[in-house]
């Protein structure tokens, strides 16, 4: 019991629907009931005033008694109320009863000695309340009983008249009432079923496809969504859970890619490297021309480690092993001592190279190693994809806040639906696209685009009208007080 959400929230909604209920019901009966029997009382004090007037002017005369008696079994008969009337001369001896309609429903209490069943001394002067439990010895029905001295014109007290006034009415009232609640409180629970079945199951749906879709993660199917409809807080939550389903796909893909990406470049290599050693071994290859495929071999296990040093580049910068190193350096500076390492390459294929900078100078904040790593990364796919004799620009822009820096080959290009791709491990143009002799490991961009995205910058491609490829990537520009040599 209590162990899944739909009971714990009906006992909640049933204990709070019927506690609101049952006080409910005590404050509007004990409201009503004491509303009722206060006005009760003051009308019967009220009365007991023209009663007295009556009593005082007709009833102790006895030419006029009669007429007193009818008046007074009116005013019974108004309230449905025996009225008792005793006199200070006979104040243990004889009481006076006008019984309203029926006599016999006010029993034997005619009999009652008010003074000893009381415990009340009833004296001339002094005006008595009856209690209660007297009158309920002898008479079934609810009642309330007021009692007031009988004074004449001179204010000499007379004796005590008592008023019993019957309650049934509202006893009856005040049990339809409750029924009512009863009633009330049954439609209650019923509806509070019913809302917490429907809410219940919003809600636990939602939780539920999550948690079976969870499960069928755990299997490896990354295809499976659960269904989001709604604003609130379970519609916002079984969105998210879509869209981390999404990036688990993703990954999952990529992974996979990764695997297959990676089995391919190794495989490859790897296959030639044998075939060319084994035809060595057999006598395949003359021994005179052992240096040219040893070259090869040697050219193939280059490639390979490149690869091997690439991706444990790239993985550490994944997980975070790589810390951020951030200094204050002459990005110009940066830019030239890099191109310099290039220096065989281009005088090879004789590119014509243009340094750009808008000013002499410019200072950045970042890891200098970094982003030495990625502009050698740019330059070497700018020298790579640029043809004999072509062009090769490296600018600099000083911003406010942000220093531009942009690397651009006048090569073939890189078509417009696989820029978004370039950034993406082991992706490569299309090999119609690629120069005849090139090769690469298809990881260098990604790494660039790590990098800079640890720095909390951007980097983007375009390819410019009349061809090429420009890659630009932002830099923080540092303070004119932080300024410094690397």
């Amino acid at each position: 019991m209590f162990k899944n959400l739909f009971s714990r929230m009906l006992v909640t909604y049933l204990a709070v629907t019927l506690s609101l209920l049952a006080l409910l019901g005590v404050a509007v009966g004990g409201m009503f009931e004491n509303r009722y029997v206060n006005e009760k009382k003051a009308e019967l004090f009220r009365e007991a005033e023209a009663i007295n007037k009556i009593i005082v002017s007709e009833y102790i005369n006895e030419s006029t008694k009669k007429t007193a008696e009818n008046e007074l079994l009116m005013t019974a008969r108004k309230y449905d109320a025996l009225i008792q009337l005793r006199f200070s001369n006979e104040l243990y001896e004889k009481s006076d009863f006008v019984d309203a309609e029926n006599a016999e429903k006010w029993g034997d209490y005619t009999n009652i000695d008010l003074a000893s069943s009381t415990g009340e001394v009833i004296s001339a002067g002094k005006a008595v309340r009856i209690k209660e439990k007297v009158l309920s010895e002898a008479v079934s029905v609810p009642f309330i009983t007021v009692a007031s001295p009988i004074v004449d014109e001179a204010g000499n007290t007379l004796g005590v008249m008592f008023i019993h006034a019957d309650t049934s009415f509202m006893r009856a009232s005040l049990k339809q009432i409750y029924l009512d609640l009863l009633l009330s409180a049954f439609i209650a629970i019923v509806l509070a079923v019913l809302a917490v079945s429907y809410l219940t199951n919003r809600i636990t749906k939602p939780i539920v496809d999550m948690n079976n879709t969870v499960k069928r993660f755990t299997k490896g199917q990354f295809t499976a969504r659960v269904k989001a409809s709604g604003s609130d807080e379970v519609g916002q939550l079984a969105r998210s859970f879509n869209a981390m389903a999404d990036e688990l796909d993703n990954l999952e893909q990529v992974r996979r890619s990764f695997v297959a990406n990676v089995s391919h470049e190794l495989r490859s290599p790897l296959t030639s490297m044998r075939g060319f050693l084994e035809a060595m071994q057999d006598g395949t290859i003359p021994v005179e021309e052992y240096d040219k495929y040893l070259e090869i071999v040697i050219g193939e296990n280059n490639r390979m480690t490149a690869m091997v040093n690439d991706l444990l580049d790239l993985a550490r910068i994944e997980s975070g092993q790589v810390k951020i190193n951030i200094e204050t350096f002459d990005i110009n500076e940066l830019i030239i001592r890099t191109l310099i390492t290039f220096e065989a390459r281009i005088n090879t294929k004789q590119i014509d190279v243009d340094v750009d900078f808008d000013e002499e100078h410019i200072y950045v904040e970042a890891d200098p190693g970094q982003i030495a790593q990625v502009l050698r990364n740019l330059i070497d796919n700018a020298i790579k994809y640029s043809p004999d004799g072509g062009k090769l620009v490296l600018s600099s822009r000083a911003g406010r806040r942000q220093t531009t820096v942009s690397v651009r080959d006048f090569g073939k290009g890189i078509p417009r639906e696989d820029r978004k791709y370039v950034f993406d491990r082991f992706y490569k143009v299309e090999k119609a696209h690629t120069p005849t002799g090139s090769s690469g490991t298809g990881l260098g961009l990604s790494i660039v685009k790590r990098i800079i995205d640890q720095h909390g910058q951007t980097i983007a491609v375009d390819s410019p009208r009349g061809g090429g490829t420009r890659f630009v990537f932002t830099l923080k520009r540092s303070t004119p007080t932080r300024r410094g040599l690397i």
